[in-house]
């Protein structure tokens, strides 16, 4: 394949033979690589032209040091203090200054006479707040907005004139000092022949440029553009016919190197791909087919696809270029700076700088980040301690005692990070200081990103001990932050072997046979409308700044100028709408179709495999049949009974694997923690009475203690928990008034003078063994019935709950469908009430009832189990025929339990 390098480089052969004095310009780094690599392979011996990039041209001709960005909003802040009688902090100018600079160096790229767009700016806002009335009412933000307006020329000048006295800039201010510098730097390299090659849209200020160098004669310019867009109303043209029609130049001189290899034949796909992984692999699928990557690029329209893109390339790549960087933001280290900072964040927000304690989540986010905890292995068994002691807040001293047997020097650094804050310097040199602690042990890629984070605190660092900018950690995050989502890390490779892989703008100047070009739709494809400056549209405009219009002009060219040398082109886009309305495919790619009648167009989706659901399913063998005939022994409650019913895979897990649940700080007060206090409470409180008749008196004396007895179980269960504000402290006031509302209705009761009530037991435990047809031994039940006690002469057994319960839950009109989650109340209750009858010895001849009592529900009272279905006629009293015919069914549960040929299976229709 002949490329525009190639085909620019025999032309000027043609007239020069020496390049002792010749300089060559492209328009990237990139370009520089592959143009003198194609010259080596045209010249057989003799010097190298020169060959930069424009961005080193115009430091040459203007002499300026390029000032990075953090250095430019410091000397910026700098100067708007000095100006500024009421100066915003740094964290809120920095939220605005990048806009501002980046606006300054537009206007100075294009040489606008600042004066006139500031005033013309200015006069803009002055009409707005204009009226006939003259009633215009502002607020205080409409004021310092146009205030700072009013101030933009004047921050202009101060920020123009400190730079160039410290012969440093942002790009647009090398550009405009190149352009009054040019002439001197043309005398003194007037032996000096110019190339310019693979450029397309210019600012003002490379225009003039440009145009001085052309003028002089003895230098060249050659456009890579073909014939179909130059020469008809194409955008992909738009620039460079304006600068054939413009320049002075063009009178006497033709344009070089129009090419009309876009109307050959080409394999063009057009894919659809829905979302952004699936056509990453589908990328991944198509470069799989290629053997020789030479002549190959994968183009990234959207940079942000990169982590994505590395993961998705297939294993016959044996070696890749990457021109993007990779975004900072993505990398594991930020996350652990990110964890530091929040330490003291959350610290402050919690209002805990006082007593330097901090709150456990950050704290086990710090030390389970991967950089630490392969460090210290110990920190599992420091997040079970903090959950198992219940510490919402933990400070240095725990810390430190719990990593007393790491290494010395470990421990110090790590310790050091929790301690109280002192200074913004303090704070720095503690990051550093755990930078180059963790550099010790990691891989080579790991120490790139340390040294990228060293490099940018020592900085900050220097940066802070001369400006001290940064007042608080608060700021240095929201800078540090903001720094972050900008910036990324390079990669180093070889750049003329394997797959080229890029960005959109990198193109420029270079050819590959074999294109895949990723996320052509539109929003990304051109780029949005959308724009971040202080400089109105229609402003732009009026002076000339380039719009949305010129950038989709701009990126038209790139997209063209990439398929008028390849052979074949797949270009995949996004199908899927997002919440903005993006997922058409790009204007361009449609515009394409319209010029070419070979392109072939399809959608891919990924392959699904449809598996087959199968219900969970855990074989019995004689293991598992030990353990169960351990549990025989030890007992089975109620609810370990119910929840084998509901679910025998959760009981399997519970009682045959002893699997518990995970262990973690409880910072709310949880349901079941709530439901230990109002029981333990009450167990307290009605303990003294067992054996005897209540009273009105003996109710009230319990209502005098509830309180106290509620904080009291509220220390044992919450540990080191706080119930005195927030959430917790409305679960505490909810559990209080649980015990209260039910003691007002025992008083209320007890006041009907025909009412006798005696408290037999309370949290009694209680159990029995059953012998089962085909189990050769038995197996006992056991549970603790919360309260048994003797209403006007009718024993009730009574289960409390927290949780709402309707009479509803509580109807057995018969026994052969207790399986149904709606009868496991019920089944508790009435197991319970066969407890007490087997081990009481119970008289049959009195009265029995088995009920709840829900304190969600209280205004129901006492709801007994009902055996009736006609609801007009309840029958709630447990005789031992129904006890019999209930523990015959549930004794064929049990039998299915210690069945080994009956499976543990998940139900179909569990809910949860």
């Amino acid at each position: 394949m002949q490329s525009f390098i190639s085909d620019t480089l025999d032309d000027i052969l043609k007239s020069t033979k020496s390049f002792e004095n010749v300089v060559f310009i492209l328009p990237s780094q990139r370009a520089k690589v592959f143009a003198k690599q194609v010259f080596k392979d045209k010249i057989i011996a003799g010097f190298l032209p020169e060959i930069i990039n424009v961005e080193q041209f115009i430091n040459q001709v203007s002499k300026v040091e390029k000032a990075d960005s953090i250095q430019l909003l410091f000397h910026f802040y700098t100067i708007y203090k000095s100006l500024e009688k009421d100066a915003v902090t740094f964290d809120v100018f920095s939220s605005w200054a990048f806009t501002v600079i980046q606006d300054f160096n537009e206007i100075d790229q294009h040489l606008i006479n600042t004066k006139d767009i500031f005033i013309y700016l200015r006069d803009i806002q002055r009409l707005k707040k204009w009226s006939v009335k003259g009633e215009f009412k502002e607020t205080e933000l409409m004021k310092d907005h146009y205030s700072f307006l009013e101030k933009l020329n004047i921050f202009y000048n101060a920020f123009y004139s400190f730079l160039v006295e410290k012969n440093i800039g942002y790009q647009g201010l090398i550009y405009r000092e190149s352009c009054k510098k040019i002439d001197k730097y043309l005398e003194e390299n007037k032996h000096k022949k110019f190339f310019f090659i693979g450029f397309n849209a210019l600012n003002t200020a490379e225009e003039y440029l440009f145009q001085k160098v052309l003028e002089r004669g003895k230098s060249e310019i050659y456009w890579d553009i073909d014939e179909a867009f130059f020469y008809n109303n194409h955008q992909a043209g738009r620039f460079i016919r304006r600068f054939k029609n413009e320049w002075k130049y063009y009178e006497k001189n033709e344009i070089k190197t129009i090419g009309n290899t876009f109307s050959q034949p080409k394999k063009i796909e057009v894919i659809g791909a829905s979302k952004n992984t699936t056509q990453m692999k589908y990328a991944g699928e198509v470069l799989e087919k290629f053997t020789d990557f030479k002549n190959t690029a994968l183009v990234l329209a959207d940079e942000t696809l990169l982590p994505i893109t590395l993961n998705s390339l297939p294993k016959n790549i044996n070696a890749i270029n990457i021109t993007m960087g990779y975004p900072l933001k993505d990398i594991p280290t930020t996350s652990l700076l990110f964890s530091i900072f929040q330490l003291f964040i959350s610290q402050e927000k919690l209002q805990k700088t006082l007593v330097n304690e901090f709150y456990h989540k950050d704290v086990i986010r710090f030390l389970k980040h991967q950089s630490i905890y392969k460090l210290i292995p110990e920190i599992d068994a420091f997040s079970d301690e903090v959950a198992k002691q219940n510490l919402t807040f933990i400070n240095q001293n725990y810390i430190h005692d719990f990593l007393e047997n790491i290494a010395s020097n470990l421990k110090e650094i790590i310790v050091s990070i929790f301690s109280s804050y002192v200074s913004i310097d303090e704070f720095i040199s503690r990051i550093l200081n755990l930078i180059d602690c963790l550099k010790e042990d990691v891989v080579d890629l790991e120490k790139e990103y340390l040294f990228r984070f060293y490099t940018t605190f020592t900085q900050l660092k220097t940066l802070q001990s001369e400006f001290k900018y940064f007042s608080d950690l608060k700021t240095l995050s929201l800078f540090f932050r903001q720094l972050i989502a900008s910036e990324s890390l390079s990669f180093q490779g070889e750049p003329l072997r394997g797959l080229q892989l890029m960005g959109m703008l990198e193109t420029r100047v270079l050819d590959f046979e074999n294109i895949v070009l990723v996320s052509t739709n539109e929003g990304i494809l051109p780029a949005s409308s959308q724009q971040n400056s202080f400089i109105p549209f229609d402003v732009k405009v009026e002076f000339g700044l380039p719009t949305y219009r010129e950038k989709d002009a701009i990126f038209s060219y790139h997209f063209f100028r990439l398929m008028q040398r390849a052979k074949n082109v797949f270009i995949i886009y996004n199908t899927e709408h997002d919440v903005f309305g993006r997922g058409e495919k790009s204007r361009f790619v449609t515009q394409l179709e319209m010029m070419r009648t070979d392109i072939v167009q399809k959608i891919v989706a990924p392959k699904i495999v449809s598996d087959k659901i199968e219900l969970k399913k855990i074989k019995k063998n004689e293991a598992v049949l030990e353990k169960l005939k351990e549990l025989a022994r030890k007992g089975i409650s109620p609810s370990a009974l119910t929840n084998y019913l509901y679910n025998p895979i959760s009981f399997y897990k519970q009682k045959v694997l002893k699997l518990t649940e995970f262990e973690d700080v409880e910072e709310t007060v949880a349901y079941n923690t709530l439901g230990t206090v109002v029981h333990e409470t009450l167990d307290k409180l009605y303990k003294p009475f067992e054996g005897k008749f209540l009273t009105v008196e003996s109710i009230e004396t319990m209502q005098k203690l509830s309180k106290d007895l509620v904080i009291y179980y509220f220390k044992e269960e919450f540990k080191n928990g706080d119930i005195s504000t927030g959430r917790n402290r409305l679960i505490f006031e909810v559990a209080n008034r649980f015990v209260n509302n039910f003691l007002k209705q025992e008083k209320e009761l007890l006041k009907d003078k025909n009412n006798q009530l005696k408290i037999i037991s309370t949290e009694e435990n209680l159990a029995t063994y059953i012998k089962i047809e085909g189990i050769d031994f038995p197996v006992k039940i056991h549970g603790q019935v919360d309260r048994v006690d003797e209403l006007n002469g009718i024993l009730r057994i009574i289960d409390y709950k927290t949780g709402m319960v309707s009479s509803t839950n509580l109807k057995v009109p018969d026994f052969e469908n207790l399986r149904e989650d709606k009868h496991h109340k019920a089944i508790q209750v009435l197991l319970y009430a066969y407890l007490y009858t087997k081990s009481k010895n119970f008289d049959f001849s009195k009265s029995l009832e088995g009920g709840i009592y829900s304190f969600k529900n209280l205004n129901s009272g006492f709801l007994s189990v009902n055996f009736s279905s006609n609801y007009r006629k309840p029958d709630v009293e447990i005789t031992e025929e129904k006890l019999e015919v209930f523990i015959t069914e549930i004794k064929t549960y049990i039998k299915e339990i210690y069945n080994i040929d009956e499976d543990f299976v998940e139900p179909a229709d569990l809910k949860y």
